[in-house]
């Protein structure tokens, strides 16, 4: 086996639309399966976002994260699995569902022109209570946003 990227992201908008945050952790996992390094993020979007266009985000920056964590020379020869808990943007990236949105569209080839990045990327439903860590760092930012306020 040689080394991979595993990547948990999260997205969440409060109100729908509304502030949005973004979360994740981005691990590299070595030949033996051992974490070799890993990275959180969690941080504040903006106002007027919706929980869909949340998830892209992250995974948008997460992909960005990860190519920065490796190097553009090693994340050319890795494998990315990605690991969302919106079945939504998963089926939609796998091309099981039609994008209609023009918002959606556009970070749908974001995502596809940063796949080109790495060996090879694969995109994959999870449900909400093995994805913690990442929601956690959703909300995180979320609450930090929120108390900036008062």
């Amino acid at each position: 086996m040689k080394n991979k990227i595993i990547i948990h992201t999260d997205g969440g908008s409060r109100g729908n639309p509304g502030p949005a945050g973004i979360g994740g952790v981005i691990s590299v996992i070595n030949h033996t399966g051992q974490v070799i390094k890993k990275s959180e993020f969690s941080e504040f979007i903006g106002d007027n976002r919706t929980n869909n266009e949340a998830e892209y985000e992250a995974l948008v920056y997460a992909l960005d994260q990860a190519k920065k964590l490796v190097g553009k020379k090693e994340a050319k020869k890795m494998s990315v699995e990605c690991f969302l808990d919106s079945e939504l943007v998963v089926k939609q990236l796998n091309h099981e569902y039609k994008l209609r949105d023009e918002r959606i569209q556009k970070y749908f080839i974001t995502i596809w022109n940063l796949m080109l990045d790495y060996d090879e990327v694969k995109f994959i439903h999870i449900r909400r209570e093995q994805n913690k860590e990442a929601d956690t760092l959703v909300n995180k930012a979320l609450d930090e946003k929120e108390s900036s306020l008062f």
